[in-house]
Formats: structure tokens, sequence, C-alpha cells
């Protein structure tokens, strides 16, 4: 199995399934007159990431693991969406991020050195694939599944099938 094929559609299918929470959690608001904000503010506890900077921090993840494991520039995000459109749009961005990354790109990113920022003042350094296997991709698994959670905790009715993408 190539690098590329390692990680590209796993992002992919999770951002996909990401973009189908988000319209579920819409929905959701719609039939329960419930204020957008509400869901989109809501946390599981109160020193974690509210739900719009999960979904921003699971893109993050996506995005920057690719160029990071090409050696391409990695990408700047400023973090301004507020709303479910907005979120939606941030996920259609990063999935067409993702997909234009070709398998070429990714040879030797198994072995590359990848430094990456590990909290605001310090840097971590570690080959490709245990960048890959240890780190980014347990984070953007983190960040998607802990939005599942927000969601399926606030009632809007979703379950592991929906995470999987497989609805």
């Amino acid at each position: 199995m190539s690098f590329h094929d390692l990680t590209v559609p796993a992002f992919l299918q999770i951002l996909g399934s990401l973009s189908g929470l988000l319209a579920k959690a819409e929905a959701h608001c719609k039939a329960k007159n419930i204020q957008p904000e509400v869901l989109l503010n809501a946390r599981l506890y109160p020193d974690m990431y509210p739900l719009t900077r999960q979904v921003q921090t699971a893109c993050d993840f996506a995005a920057k693991t690719c160029a990071r494991l090409t050696g391409n520039e990695v990408p700047s995000i400023h973090d301004t969406e507020k709303s479910f459109e907005e979120l939606q749009q941030r996920i259609a961005k990063t999935t067409d991020y993702v997909k234009a990354f070709k398998p070429a790109q990714f040879e030797g990113g198994e072995t590359r050195e990848v430094t990456f920022p590990i909290g605001p003042s310090n840097t971590m350094t570690m080959k490709g694939q245990q960048y890959l296997v240890n780190f980014a991709f347990p984070n953007f698994y983190f960040h998607a599944a802990t939005a599942h959670g927000i969601l399926r905790h606030n009632g809007v009715e979703i379950g592991k099938r929906e995470f999987l993408g497989v609805r």
C-alpha cells in the first residue's frame, strides 16, 4: 500500500462524515427550534474545544499532515467559522486540498523528517510514518470523534455508521 493510499482516503472518509454530521446537526436545530450557536458552541467538558473548533482542528490535521508528509508548505488557515455553512465550506476546501495530492508527492514521505508544533512554543520532529501513525491520525480522529460526541450528547440522532460515513 502506498503512503498516499494510507493517508488521503482516510482523511477524505472522515471529512465526508463530518460534513454529513454537520448537515444532521443543522437539520436537528431547525426541527427542534434550537439556535445553531447552541450546538456550534457546545463542549463535552468546559476545558475542551467547542464543536466549531473540533471541526476546524480536524480539518487542520488533514490538510497540514498531507503538506508535511509531501514536503509542501503547511497552509495557514484562520479559524473564523461561526456557522454550519461556514464549517461546511471549510470542510469542502480541506477536502479539495487533500484530493489535490498525487501519489508521487507522498513518495519517501514515510522516512521524511517531519517537524511540527506541540503547543505554543515547542516543536517535535519524527519520521513521516511515526508522525502519521502516532500523532497526526490519533489527533485527527480524536477531534472528529469529539465533534460526533458533542452532537450525539446534544440529541442529534447519529451513531457510529454516521461517524464512519457509511450511511
